[in-house]
């Protein structure tokens, strides 16, 4: 009896032990919506910062498409994920709630999205009927519902007014399509081109902006809501903290294309959830 009771307790010892040593790695992840080696080294600085404010290993974990990183979330594979606002709102369906919105970008108060081409006679959003378009992932807000809601406004039904529609699954993917002629014309996410521009990575002379969205809520960073409290707070406090007044903060802002980190919540993303009813993405 009493060799069970030791091993009754060795046992629950080791249960307590790999429990405390599973919640010493902080998991995160993010929507692809670019290359992955570029997600891995705009997170590399966040990451080490997000360590030295937790006290925890921080891993990035890498997903394959927009509704892994949904998945991975609420059955409990990340911890942490940097979310698209259509991607949020998914995910608060899918988890019936359980998931919380922690902080954004000042710039995701009033996101927008453009509409490019390479084709002087496509100048308005009207113009895109009879043409070829690319919107970057299904589960995109700045790649593809936006940009769909504004093109629906605008009396462009695509599945119906345009010659062919492609997903291309990332914005700088779209953006590659339309400069090298797959496709007439496409939208992305304004942050992306404006990096692809000073980057050199886009020739300006040939792809150009002919529409730009109205401002929406878009990006966030999401815990589940059964997160520990006082870690939501490190990490909420660790995001509002940054500052591009100091070296490591300029950094991590400027990969983030982020001027600060500002609180969120559930309710900033009613807009998106809307839209993607009336567009027929959520059931």
């Amino acid at each position: 009896m009493k060799t069970l009771t030791s091993l009754a307790f060795a046992l629950a010892t080791l249960a307590l032990t790999g429990a405390a040593h599973a919640q010493q790695t902080l998991r995160v992840s993010a929507i692809p919506d670019e290359a992955p080696t570029e997600l891995q080294r705009k997170f590399k600085p966040l990451g080490s910062y997000l360590e030295q404010k937790t006290g925890m290993k921080v891993e990035f974990v890498p997903v394959t498409d927009y509704a892994a990183s949904v998945e991975g979330l609420i059955n409990n594979k990340l911890d942490m994920v940097w979310f698209g606002g259509f991607t949020f709102v998914q995910a608060k369906i899918r988890s019936n709630g359980k998931v919380v919105p922690i902080v954004q970008r000042e710039e995701d108060e009033k996101f927008r999205s453009v509409f490019v081409t390479t084709d002087k006679a496509i100048n308005k959003l009207e113009d895109l009927k009879g043409k070829t378009f690319a919107f970057g992932s299904e589960s995109s807000t700045s790649g593809h519902l936006m940009p769909r809601f504004f093109l629906l406004a605008a009396q462009v039904n695509p599945d119906t007014d345009m010659k062919r529609v492609a997903f291309s699954g990332a914005h700088d993917a779209t953006v590659a399509a339309v400069s090298g002629g797959k496709v007439d014309a496409g939208a992305l996410n304004i942050s992306v081109w404006e990096k692809l521009l000073a980057q050199g990575k886009v020739d300006s002379k040939s792809v150009r902006v002919f529409y730009t969205t109205p401002g929406y809520y878009d990006y966030n960073w999401t815990v589940r809501a059964d997160m520990d409290p006082s870690l939501r707070k490190k990490l909420t406090d660790a995001f509002l903290a940054l500052n591009a007044n100091d070296a490591q903060g300029k950094e991590i802002l400027e990969l983030q294309r982020a001027t600060r980190f500002i609180p969120t919540r559930t309710e900033n993303y009613e807009q998106i959830e809307k839209a993607a009813r009336n567009a027929g993405l959520l059931k």
